[in-house]
């Protein structure tokens, strides 16, 4: 009787079983919720990298906006280099303070970036430039798409720039990109390109790879933070 007795007393203070189903009912939710949330969408910066006087710039970027804004996959938010009066010294001020406050949340909060460069003398712009070395971590980790403007190369050669630049910063460049060669004359004066169809699939397939970039490295953010 005294060892029946401290047997059921053992059991009684014991943690009851949590049946097997109701786990898998838990570890389905959580796996479905991690999805979602993966799956969810994608915070994507659109930084417009000129400053120059009299650029092309604004007319990219609005049918970029437009391809942008045509996906439920995207949210994006605009980043003018132009309204940003970041200083070229790279020395904190009242001026860099105030300009950092309004553009780096934005790109903190960013899950990607699609960046539009003109070309000028083989390379991107130093605005451009000036606005990504203000900043280290808000890129680390993320996808990059480029979209390039110019003459017969297109932008071409600043994009390729640009690659080692982000790659540098532990930022992942998405393989395809949109070009536009000979900018000024692709485009009509209501700011669409007279051909429509290639642009628009170039920038399907450079902003599918960007959302598969960015929902893939925010799930293995979740799971494990970034250190490199």
């Amino acid at each position: 009787m005294e060892t029946t007795t401290t047997a059921e007393s053992s059991s009684a203070s014991a943690p009851a079983p949590v049946p097997a189903p109701a786990v898998a009912a838990a570890a389905v939710a959580a796996a479905a919720a991690a999805a979602a949330a993966s799956d969810g969408p994608v915070r994507v910066a659109v930084l417009v990298g000129s400053n120059r006087q009299g650029r092309f710039g604004p007319v990219v970027a609005e049918w970029l906006l437009g391809r942008v804004r045509e996906r439920d996959d995207l949210v994006p938010d605009v980043v003018d280099v132009a309204e940003i009066p970041l200083p070229t010294t790279m020395t904190p001020s009242p001026s860099a303070t105030a300009a950092l406050a309004e553009v780096t949340p934005k790109l903190a909060a960013a899950d990607a970036f699609v960046v539009l460069t003109p070309e000028y003398n083989h390379s991107f712009p130093a605005g451009l430039k000036n606005l990504i070395d203000w900043h280290y971590a808000e890129w680390r980790a993320k996808p990059v798409a480029l979209v390039s403007y110019g003459g017969i190369s297109g932008g071409l050669r600043a994009v390729e720039h640009l690659r080692q630049v982000f790659a540098e910063l532990h930022a992942v460049t998405v393989r395809d990109t949109v070009s536009f060669h000979g900018a000024s004359a692709a485009f009509d004066e209501r700011g669409r390109p007279h051909d429509p169809a290639g642009p628009s699939a170039a920038a399907k397939v450079m902003l599918d790879q960007l959302v598969w970039w960015a929902r893939a490295l925010r799930e293995a953010k979740r799971a494990r933070p970034y250190g490199g």
